[in-house]
């Protein structure tokens, strides 16, 4: 599998961004600790290994940030030349991200090269018909999480954003694909927007759902996607261990992953678990 992104230096400046539906993650790598990012292929996917290390974490919305707040958060990183790599399941947030870069390094005379990563640039075999179809959030967060699962055990990974996702990676450390269903908020639009009378209800994400019954139609909204959204997570990682085994690691990330926290009791959590996968492709180009 050969890495589309051209070596990367050591005394390079490494940023890395992952461009989801509703937020751009930024982060700093500040400690490559793969001894070698390709040893999950070479030992045919089974050698466990630590994650790089990602810091300065920074957030701006998809939809609408202002430049000058990524170009505030590049000098609190980069005073000087870096490598942006870029990892986007929305194209215009992708774009415009990418035109602010390009401005900032052409208006402030440094050097910022930026590269858009691919399904080649990860250290992960990917058993799918079409693998450039499949989201690169999933497959980065799928990379990193191979890498930390015991040799020889598979990996289910749940990510909760947007759009919510249980994705499997098997015994022998290939991508098998997974589930994808609504995130709390789409549930809750879909409600509203799809019927002439019920209300629209926010900040599910974080909530607890409410006692059933529901007293109020609110109430009984916030019941059913909270509760529903809880039963469907444990289902599908359920179903995920039937075929893995039950030595499978769990992962699970996203910006309100606390909500169903207590549904998957033995789960990791890593909060930048994408993040940490895009660093993957990073560690290849510097080995290279």
């Amino acid at each position: 599998m050969a890495t589309t992104i051209p070596p990367i230096c050591p005394t390079d400046t490494v940023l890395l961004a992952d461009v989801g539906n509703t937020r751009i993650k930024l982060a700093l790598l500040v400690n490559n600790s793969v001894d070698d990012p390709n040893a999950a292929e070479k030992n045919g996917g089974s050698t466990a290994q630590r994650l790089p290390s990602v810091s300065k974490r920074h957030d701006l919305t998809s939809c609408g940030f202002r430049p000058a707040h990524l170009e505030n958060w590049l000098n609190t990183v980069a005073g000087g030349s870096a490598v942006v790599l870029v990892a986007s399941v929305h194209e215009a947030a992708a774009v415009r991200l990418e035109a602010a870069l390009a401005e900032v390094s052409a208006t402030r005379h440094r050097s910022l090269r930026q590269r858009r990563i691919g399904y080649a640039d990860l250290p992960l075999r990917i058993q799918l018909a079409e693998p450039h179809k499949v989201g690169i959030d999933r497959l980065a967060a799928a990379a990193a999480a191979h890498l930390l699962a015991a040799s020889g055990c598979g990996a289910i990974i749940v990510d909760c954003g947007t759009a919510t996702t249980v994705d499997m990676v098997s015994n022998e450390g290939e991508f098998l694909g997974g589930a994808i269903l609504p995130g709390p908020t789409l549930w809750a639009q879909s409600l509203a927007e799809g019927t002439s009378r019920l209300p629209a209800v926010a900040a599910l994400e974080r909530a607890l759902p409410p006692a059933m019954p529901g007293r109020s139609t609110q109430e009984a909204i916030a019941a059913g996607i909270g509760w529903g959204i809880r039963g469907a997570i444990a289902k599908l990682v359920e179903e995920a261990r039937r075929s893995l085994g039950k030595d499978a690691v769990v992962i699970l990330t996203g910006g309100w992953c606390g909500a169903v926290r207590d549904v998957l009791p033995n789960a990791i959590e890593i909060p930048d678990l994408v993040l940490n996968g895009i660093a993957l492709a990073a560690s290849r180009a510097c080995a290279r």
